[in-house]
């Protein structure tokens, strides 16, 4: 078999093992998938009367329609953390070391690791935007371009995180320390323009929401859905999903090649 063969072949071992083990332990992806349902089923029913009049006078309907694309976005964030637990896990229990000793492709046990994570993340926004639909979420506007767009934009940034979760993992001592590491992924949404736009926050706050990954992803999935407007946020989105992914794919790479201590 070609080198090519082999590495998809491994590759393929590996995911079948990460999804395996998703579906037999999935505590750890339900907790993480309730914080985003949460999240939305509180500021939806809770506060969305209050913060509909506060950002333009509509009414909640409005309001969903605003909130339901930096949720999704805060899905990926959130099911990403699963990932670093994952690779930290084996990076701690040994099985990272067996593998080295066997004939597999070397990167195909980062790879199924990245794959799974991709597939976890799309099922799990799915099933955040169909509560978002159940709730009253609407997108009559969006041709199927744009949706076919944003279905790419969602998959490009879960990429990009996954990167980057995968990385944390592995330089973390034990899983509850990826997990902690891992925090700013769902801690970022928080801060971003998920429930609130960047102008009306305080004028010193403004700039941390807005030099961020999260906000111009979720105002480029808020134009493709909603029809508003995108400008720089597009480039700005795609500029942070690319430069994420690479940094976290030649970190994982380089820490992965080390040799065990």
């Amino acid at each position: 078999m070609s080198t090519l063969a082999l590495a998809a072949r491994d590759t393929s071992t590996m995911l079948r093992r990460n999804l395996l083990h998703a579906r037999r332990y999935p505590s750890l992806t339900l907790n993480l998938l309730l914080t985003p349902i949460m999240l939305l089923l509180l500021f939806v029913y809770i506060f969305g009367d209050t913060m509909s009049a506060g950002i333009g006078g509509g009414d909640r309907s409005d309001y969903i329609a605003y909130l339901v694309p930096g949720l999704l976005l805060m899905t990926i964030g959130s099911t990403t953390i699963g990932t670093a637990v994952s690779v930290s896990t084996d990076m701690t229990e040994g099985i990272i070391a067996r593998f080295r000793t066997m004939a597999i492709h070397r990167g195909s046990v980062i790879t199924g690791h990245v794959i799974g994570s991709i597939i976890q993340s799309v099922i799990s926004v799915v099933l955040v935007g169909a509560v978002g639909v159940a709730i009253g979420f609407r997108s009559t506007d969006a041709t199927a371009i744009e949706w076919l767009a944003a279905f790419g934009l969602l998959v490009l940034f879960a990429l990009a995180l996954t990167w980057i979760a995968v990385g944390m993992g592995m330089v973390s001592p034990n899983a509850e320390a990826a997990s902690n590491n891992a925090m700013p992924l769902i801690f970022l949404p928080l801060i971003s323009s998920t429930f609130v736009p960047v102008e009306q926050m305080p004028g010193w706050f403004q700039p941390i929401a807005e030099y961020q990954p999260f906000t111009p992803a979720i105002e480029t999935l808020r134009g493709l859905l909603l029809g508003t407007e995108i400008g720089h946020n597009g480039w700005l989105a795609l500029a942070w999903c690319l430069a994420l992914a690479t940094l976290g794919y030649f970190w994982s790479k380089a820490v992965f090649n080390r040799d065990p201590k």
